[in-house]
């Protein structure tokens, strides 16, 4: 396949190209570097089955030749990110949604939305299937980013509807891996960080709410399957990729400073509006769908995460 995704050079984005590009597919990234970073694809510039275009998403995108597929990644995703860049946040998930939907619509490409866990706000069902419809504040500080990718899941399925575009949707729950932001926000990355730095972790609120952690070389392979598998009317419903092993923050922060050998401390703040208190998908229709399971272990994968950090943390 030729394959263009926006967000190309964020955390998601350029392991994804990386698998496609093992696979044999074309790759066009498009990002505009308002997160993402040339550093995570430096290592594919030059390839002869890719290209980067710097470009932003919520402007009209013009690609010459044939695309197979469309993957919308294009997004500020941390809650750092979208607490900052609101207004960015809220434009990539409408103007940059239906600008990647109109390019899969003129290239009859296959299109694929990154949507996230995100849409059911702070759940008060556990876990999380696809068949629920959330609960949300929108006019919170997080409604920028949950109603933006809300109105993203709307928009590609109006597509689906009403031009018949073979448009699919993943709703991705809590990733780490290689290649995150030192400074992103996410609590992975904020705990590794500060046990290298020695600083205390900190836990926002008594650290009991709960999270599901998917190691990033198991998400992507799980998004490509979705990507590749054959069209299906059961595609008319998102699907849930992620890790449903569930455990506290407080258990993280511990594992965390066991494997760092860290002799941090750990100081609570005050819980953020709207933080939800639970986190873990049903992956129900991800193994009956495209028969993906989680492979990679909570330990493995921090120690790689880790092993990651250490050479961006002095």
């Amino acid at each position: 396949m030729r394959t263009v995704i926006t967000g190309g050079a964020g955390f998601l984005g350029s392991n994804l190209s990386d698998l496609l590009l093992e696979m044999g597919h074309d790759v066009i990234c498009l990002d505009n570097l308002l997160t993402g970073t040339t550093d995570n694809i430096a290592h594919l510039i030059g390839h002869p089955r890719y290209r980067f275009i710097k470009h932003d998403v919520t402007e009209y995108i013009f690609i010459e030749g044939a695309v197979d597929a469309v993957l919308h990644f294009a997004s500020p995703a941390s809650p750092i990110d979208y607490l900052e860049m609101p207004i960015q946040t809220l434009k990539v998930g409408s103007l940059g949604t239906h600008k990647a939907l109109g390019l899969a619509l003129e290239k009859n490409a296959r299109f694929l939305l990154a949507s996230t866990s995100e849409v059911y706000g702070d759940p008060l069902v556990n876990p999380q299937p696809e068949s629920y419809w959330g609960n949300v504040n929108p006019i919170g500080p997080r409604g920028v980013y949950d109603e933006a990718k809300r109105f993203a899941e709307a928009m590609a399925m109006a597509y689906r509807r009403y031009h018949a575009i073979d448009a699919r949707i993943v709703r991705i729950f809590n990733t780490y891996g290689p290649r995150m932001r030192p400074n992103d926000g996410r609590v992975v990355s904020n705990f590794i960080v500060q046990a290298l730095e020695g600083k205390p972790l900190t836990i926002y609120g008594s650290g009991s709410q709960t999270r599901s952690f998917c190691y990033v070389s198991d998400l992507i392979a799980g998004i490509v399957a979705l990507l590749t598998a054959e069209p299906s009317e059961q595609f008319n419903v998102p699907v849930n990729i992620g890790n449903p092993e569930e455990r506290t923050v407080h258990d993280l922060a511990m594992k965390i400073l066991t494997l760092t050998k860290s002799a941090s401390s750990i100081e609570t703040k005050e819980l953020p509006i709207d933080d939800p208190r639970v986190r873990r998908p049903d992956i129900t229709r991800a193994r009956a769908l495209l028969n993906w399971n989680p492979k990679v272990g909570i330990d493995e994968g921090l120690q790689n995460t880790i092993a990651y950090f250490r050479t961006k943390v002095s």
